[in-house]
């Protein structure tokens, strides 16, 4: 068995940290064809498909209606023997819906335990004004490429 296998998260670890990590790095293809690296809060669901939003005038919007394509990463550890991420390819599908919005900050916030999942519909109502100056973003994952040194036991 190659180390590549070996350190291979299955899809429910994959679930699991992507559940339970709070930021995501979105990468861009910014302008003059550098990379566009950005922190961001987001949601996952069950099938791993995540979602976020940001301000509909900035540069990351401008990126991605230029070109869709993204590689997303969460990554930790301190040492080697922690280091674990899951890097997902793919393209980002842009939901220009405010209440669609809406519910992606409602599911950012449930998912960083800064809301109970049944908080109520004045809170959601709340977050309309904030969500009317955002879009959102659909991201489903075409690879993912994942690493968990843990897994090797102290042997590297």
């Amino acid at each position: 068995m190659s180390r590549r296998d070996q350190i291979k998260m299955t899809d429910d670890e994959i679930g699991s940290y992507l559940k339970n990590s709070r930021t995501i790095i979105l990468v861009s293809n910014g302008k003059n064809g550098f990379p566009h690296p950005m922190p961001m809060w987001y949601a996952v669901d069950d099938q791993n498909v995540v979602y976020m939003t940001t301000f509909r005038k900035s540069q990351k919007i401008n990126n991605l209606k230029k070109d869709p394509r993204v590689a997303l990463l969460v990554e930790s550890g301190d040492v080697y023997q922690e280091l674990k991420s899951v890097l997902i390819y793919t393209e980002v599908e842009l939901i220009d819906d405010v209440e669609a919005t809406r519910d992606i900050l409602f599911n950012i916030s449930v998912q960083r335990g800064d809301l109970q999942a049944d908080a109520g519909e004045k809170i959601r109502e709340g977050m309309m004004n904030t969500a009317s100056k955002r879009i959102g973003m659909k991201f489903t994952p075409d690879k993912i490429v994942t690493w968990d040194h843990s897994k090797l036991g102290g042997v590297y």
